[in-house]
């Protein structure tokens, strides 16, 4: 079996921290969202720690392995040469999908803007293997693949999650980044036991682990990336610790970011658990057959037939298209939850968007919210947050704005980025935009 990389202790490095986590003492490693790492201007915060000897990992969110289509091939090139631009030796994502319909289902594309459970199931679970198969032969480097948090379950479940990852590494080879916020999110939200859940996972798969933490409101766990690491997200870490000695331990925090001390604290309480837990018995987690690699599996089955990838894009595009759309709840499904997920979809679409054109919320002032909260009822997103808010912009000046909206530097606003290069460089460029505003007068 081949060895993983021993990355110590890290924290997930954002923007808005950047300066805080080059100043954080024993920091061995930070993980980058891959999608916000734009080739050729990264950023100088990363290439500072990487001259120092730190470890950055590239960890991508959009690729969708646990979809029914193949994996795309710009989305993997782009994962891949973010890899090597960052030195890095191995690249992460998700046991998720994101987006479902399109040609397997004769629907349009949704996007759910999130990371989606797959159902427990044999054709799901050949479908994910093969594109992590997929995705290994494209990539310079190792991947590992991480368990998700979820609202919802999926009906008719043939397999408990830790059987699930088990023939997963099994079958490819790929290595498991285990979420130990995620297993304490499916106790609260799905009823099952994360001590049932270590005992089944392949432990000696693992990559290495994220730590986070969330909220908790009638009853359903938030996996929010913006709150402090509660206590029993720290004690299944003692427990995973108690197993396997992790290569690898990372802090997560996307919003909401306290002051560095606080988080320090964190990594400091992360550092006491696993020295409190000790080395497990051996000093490796427990011996298995599953074969653990940094290349392809030697998985012999064949291709996944077109059937099964059709019926899992089937059930998957009716289930998006319910939380994004408004389509009737599929059958088995929990109504109530899903109308759980389905807010919680919105909201964080409405937080995105914010965050890709903070102008809107500006423009907009407290009008903003409601009015994209009431325009996604209506219009799912179908092209990334970008287009989305461009999308939404449009359909205030055709529908009307909010009172007491900027509605001409909304305009504006809209006309300079509706393009594919801004109007003010674009040819004709003062004709087009008298043309389309005469357009929105209408």
């Amino acid at each position: 079996m081949r060895q993983p990389t021993r990355l110590g202790t890290g924290i997930g490095w954002r923007p808005e921290i950047a300066e805080a986590v080059e100043r954080m003492p024993g920091i061995d490693w930070v993980e980058a969202v891959a999608e916000n790492v734009c080739l050729g201007h990264v950023p100088e915060s990363l290439l500072r720690l990487r001259e120092r000897g730190v470890t950055v990992v590239p960890h991508g969110v959009s690729l969708g392995l646990g979809g029914a289509d193949r994996p795309d091939e710009s989305r993997l090139t782009a994962l891949a040469e973010r890899a090597e631009a960052l030195g890095s030796p191995l690249v992460t994502e998700h046991i998720a999908f994101v987006r479902a319909g399109g040609p397997l289902t004769a629907s349009p594309l949704l996007e759910a803007g999130h990371l989606l459970p797959v159902p427990r199931t044999r054709d799901a679970l050949d479908v994910l293997c093969e594109n992590i198969r997929v995705a290994q032969a494209a990539l310079p480097v190792p991947l590992a693949v991480e368990n998700i948090a979820a609202l919802i379950s999926w009906p008719g479940e043939e397999m408990t999650e830790g059987q699930f990852l088990y023939d997963l590494a099994d079958r490819t080879g790929v290595r498991l980044l285990i979420d130990v916020a995620n297993l304490h999110t499916n106790h609260v939200n799905r009823g099952e036991d994360p001590a049932k859940a270590l005992d089944e996972l392949p432990v000696e798969a693992i990559a290495y682990v994220h730590v986070a933490g969330g909220f908790e409101r009638d009853g359903v766990w938030h996996d929010s990336h913006a709150h402090p690491v509660p206590r029993p997200v720290l004690d299944i870490l003692a427990d995973l610790a108690s197993r396997v000695t992790p290569p690898g331990v990372l802090l997560e925090r996307d919003e909401n970011f306290p002051e560095p001390a606080e988080l320090e604290r964190e990594l400091a309480a992360i550092r006491e658990t696993l020295e409190k837990a000790g080395p497990p018995p051996g000093g490796a987690g427990r011996a298995a057959s599953v074969r653990v690699s940094g290349s392809v599996g030697t998985d012999a089955r064949p291709d996944v037939e077109d059937a099964t990838r059709q019926r899992l894009a089937l059930s998957q595009a009716a289930l998006l298209s319910s939380l994004v759309a408004g389509t009737p709840v599929p059958e088995g499904f929990d109504r109530v939850r899903l109308g759980v997920q389905a807010r919680a979809l919105a909201a964080k679409r409405a937080d995105v968007v914010a965050k890709v054109a903070p102008e809107l919320p500006e423009i907009l002032a407290d009008g903003y919210r409601p009015a994209f909260l009431a325009y996604a009822q209506g219009h799912p997103m179908t092209d990334g947050y970008r287009r989305d808010a461009l999308d939404f912009a449009e359909h205030l000046l055709l529908t009307g704005v909010p009172e007491g909206a900027e509605t001409r530097r909304l305009r504006d606003w809209w006309l300079e980025r509706s393009g594919p290069a801004p109007l003010s460089r674009r040819p004709g460029a003062r004709l087009a935009r008298a043309t389309r505003r005469a357009l929105l007068r209408r």
